[in-house]
């Protein structure tokens, strides 16, 4: 065995993870649904009354249960973000600083964590981080999920999927696809008496958008590239219905925790903002503020607004502690949990999150091309081993630790600071606070005005800068 994959194997033998003291029996558990679209804007949603999109389920789902109004994507593009949902961590700690980069196999998922309270889990629809190639570390089936139907980055209507590592030819609305997979394996999971993850990442409304012909004729009177793209995002809606619907029918709707959100803000042109500043891919607002709705009957039994801030990275530790799950020797985590926020609790609210955009490319990845090359090499007989087709996923270490390049944020309930710096991290460096609670749309500066709070801020996002930077580095795989 190569040395530094035999490290790699002691690092992650000694991430061990048990159920606490506090565990459920698996009767009790809820199951557990995480549903999330690609590039669908904070305004991209009917209940907020800022695009023409129609969005009945969503709309209905907000107004019954709990609606983030300050949700925030770990990252304004969409692999980091994937990565922070399944890790609780901010993405730059694991590599993932851009679309196509892999999540570390060193990292512990959410899935991972879940099955050993007796979760059956499974993913369905977008991937995005790592290829799906049943041999890959970083494939679902290698991150925690028993059942997946994947591909390797967004898909459209018709797609070449990956089933458990073999490429099959699907029929159907893509996001109703995912849908329907899931839906089986919801079925499965419940004859057998156990509780789900299910985690449900649709491929839309992300570029090139086309529509089903029964919700591109929805938006006849539109622009055919808005056409296109508000009625991929209708058909996440529907999608999403027939989800809710089926789980009714199943009989297990009460006990089913039901998290819809985004992976980064709204696209320009053709989406919705709301009204906030920027766009995907850049730290302002818009870039990073994203729908979010949760379901849960049993316990939500009342709507509420919540404009408390919440990020992707809260998913993980949430779950956690819902579960009961203790992850010995847990890395660094970013996130906290706000199971306390969701049952109407006294919570301690602790409203700081780090933003950082780490000026290195993304890595092209399209899923068609790639699933069609892998069908050619299984149906050939010559599938090729994963190492030659991505890049190794579990090489750590050789970041500078005095270097914080690029843009970063830190937000501290309402205020929000931005930090701008070069691409070798100090030169140019400037530093911008905003008030959100008047000022969403960051216009105006008040590091000058307020200069203790400037500072304040300045520190604490230096500081969790230098932690990422250490992450990075693998300071905490090892077992402490």
């Amino acid at each position: 065995m190569r040395k530094d994959l035999l490290i790699l194997a002691v690092l992650i033998e000694a991430i061990v993870v048990v159920p606490s003291a506090q565990s459920l029996n698996a009767a009790d558990l809820p199951n557990i649904i995480l549903c999330m679209a690609d590039d669908q804007g904070w305004g991209d949603v009917g209940y907020y009354g800022k695009s023409p999109v129609k969005t009945p389920v969503l709309d209905e789902m907000a107004a019954a249960g709990l609606r983030f109004d300050r949700f925030y994507a770990a990252a304004p593009v969409c692999s980091p973000t994937r990565a922070s949902v399944l890790t609780g961590r901010h993405p730059n700690r694991s590599a993932v600083f851009k679309w196509g980069h892999p999540i570390r196999p060193q990292e512990t998922t959410i899935a991972e964590a879940l099955k050993k309270a007796g979760y059956v889990t499974g993913h369905f629809g977008k991937w995005h981080l790592g290829s799906c190639r049943a041999d890959s570390p970083v494939c679902p089936g290698n991150s925690g999920f028993d059942e997946w139907l994947s591909a390797p980055n967004f898909y459209e209507n018709d797609s070449l999927m990956s089933h458990n590592g073999t490429v099959v030819q699907t029929k159907g609305e893509s996001s109703q696809l995912a849908v329907d997979y899931a839906l089986d394996f919801m079925q499965e999971a419940k004859q057998q008496g156990k509780p789900f993850l299910a985690v449900v990442w649709c491929g839309s409304p992300h570029a090139p958008h086309i529509a089903a012909k029964k919700f591109l004729d929805m938006y006849s009177e539109f622009p055919k590239a808005q056409a296109n793209f508000l009625g991929e995002v209708t058909g996440i809606d529907a999608a999403v219905g027939n989800l809710r619907t089926s789980i009714r029918k199943m009989g297990i709707a009460d006990n089913t925790l039901l998290w819809y959100t985004s992976d980064n803000g709204a696209l320009p042109k053709v989406g919705s903002t709301g009204g906030l500043s920027g766009n995907k891919g850049n730290l302002l607002e818009g870039g990073i503020r994203v729908p979010a709705i949760i379901e849960w009957p049993s316990v939500v039994k009342k709507h509420r607004q919540i404009d408390l801030v919440c990020n992707t990275t809260d998913i993980y530790p949430t779950l956690l502690e819902l579960t009961g799950v203790k992850v010995e020797h847990q890395p660094v985590l970013d996130g906290r949990s706000i199971l306390p926020l969701i049952r109407d609790e006294e919570f301690a609210d602790r409203q700081e999150y780090g933003f950082w955009d780490y000026p290195i490319a993304g890595r092209g990845m399209h899923a068609d091309r790639m699933l069609a090359a892998q069908k050619a090499e299984a149906d050939a007989g010559q599938q090729k081993p994963w190492q030659e087709v991505e890049p190794d996923p579990s090489v750590v270490g050789g970041y500078a630790e005095d270097e914080r390049p690029g843009p970063a944020a830190w937000i501290d309930g309402h205020f929000k600071l931005h930090r701008t710096a070069s691409k070798t991290g100090e030169d140019g460096v400037r530093y911008l606070l905003y008030d959100l609670s008047t000022d969403v749309i960051e216009k105006h500066d008040l590091s000058k005005a307020q200069p203790k709070r400037l500072e304040a801020m300045k520190q604490k996002l230096e500081a969790w800068q230098k932690s990422v930077i250490g992450s990075l580095n693998g300071r905490d795989y090892v077992a402490k």
